[in-house]
């Protein structure tokens, strides 16, 4: 079993760099205080990020997101967005990158004079990462599609824990996935504090019933920067959508279904709680909506 970020392996990883605070070192030198508070206690925000024929896709979405989760809890990135930039571009040219590439970048508030939460206790700046490596989704899954199971957990309201915010602390969703796993799925599918569908534990869910594509209001759902650019592409090209709240047994009933993120694109599912989707991956609508963000991105290429 492999979840939506099963990728396929590059031994080009191995002598990437990885910059750490403003130094580029060898990933076994890539290494972080145990006093630091993302370590201690999740304090930090981070952005997925991907390199796509010279192009880093939908930079601006990406950074007004990230900016965003920092000023939510008070964190100092210590760079205005064309440094942070500068910053991204040289990691990248100092492993020759240009295409293929997935680059996870983490802000946390830095290292802490004694292991507890209280932010006041940072002493220092913040602490920078910038992980940028070769990585694709695994071939296989665009056939074999995700199995989903539909977990306990719920997702929170912004006056309990904003899901909109890309937090370093991912507990709750975390298990989550582990139900998924101990019910022998691939991920979880999460419902809304009222029992709608919202959203999986790393990606945002997307069905398609009658020709129609089908996902949540957006209200306890990930600020998915790819969740909207589907609904963009479904609008621009006349797909008929609809934001609505959607019971789990919708879902049943679905011709076909896929997630969105960042690393994947779309990525198709074959089943829900066991209920197989008729459809033969990837769906007739999944696979013109891929094609149709695979030209969104090409519209950005540098190459």
């Amino acid at each position: 079993m492999a979840g939506s970020q099963d990728f396929a392996v590059d031994p080009r990883n191995a002598a990437a760099r990885i910059y750490l605070n403003g130094a580029l070192v060898p990933r076994d030198q890539a290494k972080v205080s145990i006093f630091d508070g993302g370590f201690v206690v999740g304090d930090g925000v981070w952005e997925g990020l991907r390199l796509h024929k010279g192009a880093l896709l939908f930079l601006d979405q990406h950074l007004e997101r990230l900016y965003w989760g920092a000023g939510k809890i008070g964190l100092d990135i210590g760079f205005d967005r064309l440094a942070l930039i500068d910053e991204i571009w040289r990691t990248l040219d100092a492993n020759n990158m240009r295409d293929g590439v997935h680059i996870r970048l983490m802000v946390t508030r830095g290292e802490k004079s004694a292991p507890n939460q209280d932010p006041r206790n940072a002493i220092g700046g913040p602490t920078i990462v910038i992980v940028a490596e070769y990585k694709l989704l695994s071939p296989a899954i665009l056939t074999r599609g995700l199995s989903l199971f539909t977990s306990t957990i719920r997702c929170t309201p912004a006056y309990m824990f904003d899901m909109r915010l890309n937090s370093h602390s991912r507990l709750n969703l975390i298990g989550a996935l582990l139900e998924a796993i101990a019910a022998g799925a691939d991920e979880a599918l999460m419902l809304d504090p009222h029992g709608h569908v919202s959203s999986c534990n790393a990606t945002n869910f997307f069905f398609v019933r009658d020709g129609v594509v089908c996902t949540s209001t957006g209200e306890y759902c990930f600020n998915g920067v790819t969740r909207a650019n589907v609904i963009q592409l479904c609008r621009d090209h006349d797909i008929p959508i609809r934001l609505e709240n959607f019971s789990l047994e919708e879902t049943y009933s679905a011709q076909e279904a896929f997630v969105t993120g960042t690393f994947g694109g779309l990525t198709p599912v074959r089943e829900i709680d066991g209920h197989q989707l008729p459809a033969t991956l990837p769906g007739p609508v999944t696979q013109r909506l891929r094609a149709l963000y695979e030209s969104l991105k090409d519209s950005q290429a540098h190459d």
